[in-house]
């Protein structure tokens, strides 16, 4: 083998090393996460990853708002899994966040969550984000709040909740369905959600909480026990009046897009 021959080679196997690398490590130097503060999307109960899909549609293709730079993906046995569509992109980051077992406690979903915040933290250099919860996501986001943020893993900077029944869910027949970890937690009176109430909330974080009239599943009495936990002056609330508008329809409402982007990007999309 001549030395054109070995020159040639040897870039070929260069290029194969950097190709997995990319591919397959992926490190701070590729993302923008340092840059700008991502924001979260986490499902609800029996949530799946259609939960927040259309709306992440809408902001990237219709409104322009970012784009999604990040998908977790969460096993039962709480493996944390990564796909990366577009991490390079100067814009409003999205990191969508799915878990397996979308029936799962309160503890362990938050700690689910605090495990890929701790990748984040990790791989990218993440210490400061966003999230977006929608019903029981909205409340292991602020299980997660109140237990790990601050202790080795990154704060969170603006919190919105959207449909969270955060004083669970009064409708009997629901439980009559639903039989699970996680509709044990939702019940009213359960451990999870008093366990929730007892611990402070950090002073710098933000938080919006988003309810319609429609919804049969949050009503507006659980919806504002959150101002049992957050102090006033860090809480806005925004009840939408609409009977049409129910549990579901929240995370498809342009209004509730509109809401979400005046409280998190107003500032940083043109």
């Amino acid at each position: 083998m001549n030395k054109k021959q070995m020159f040639s080679v040897g870039s070929f196997g260069l290029v194969i090393i950097v190709f997995i690398i990319l591919t397959w490590m992926p490190n701070r130097a590729i993302s923008n996460f340092d840059k700008i503060r991502p924001t979260l999307f986490v499902h609800g109960y029996k949530g799946t990853e259609n939960s927040f899909g259309f709306m992440l549609q809408r902001f990237e293709h219709e409104y322009k708002w970012g784009n999604k730079a990040l998908i977790y993906y969460v096993t039962k046995q709480g493996e944390v899994k990564k796909y990366y569509p577009r991490l390079g992109e100067e814009k409003p980051l999205y990191v969508q966040v799915i878990f397996e077992d979308n029936r799962a406690s309160f503890d362990m979903t938050s700690s689910w969550l605090a495990n890929v915040l701790k990748d984040m933290q990790q791989t990218y250099g993440v210490d400061d984000v966003n999230i977006v919860g929608h019903s029981m996501g909205g409340i292991v986001s602020l299980e997660y709040i109140k237990q790990f943020q601050g202790k080795s893993y990154p704060s969170v900077h603006k919190f919105v909740a959207i449909g969270s029944p955060f004083d669970g869910i009064y409708s009997e027949k629901y439980f009559q369905i639903n039989h699970d970890p996680a509709a044990s937690d939702l019940r009213p009176d359960s451990k999870a959600l008093q366990h929730l109430r007892d611990r402070s909330f950090p002073k710098h974080t933000e938080v919006l909480s988003i309810s319609s009239t429609g919804d049969a599943i949050a009503v507006p009495e659980s919806v504002h026990a959150l101002r049992n936990i957050v102090p006033h002056q860090q809480l806005t609330e925004i009840v939408i009046n609409d009977r049409r508008l129910g549990h579901s329809d929240l995370h498809e409402s342009r209004k509730v897009d509109r809401y979400i982007y005046e409280f998190l990007w107003q500032d940083q999309v043109q």
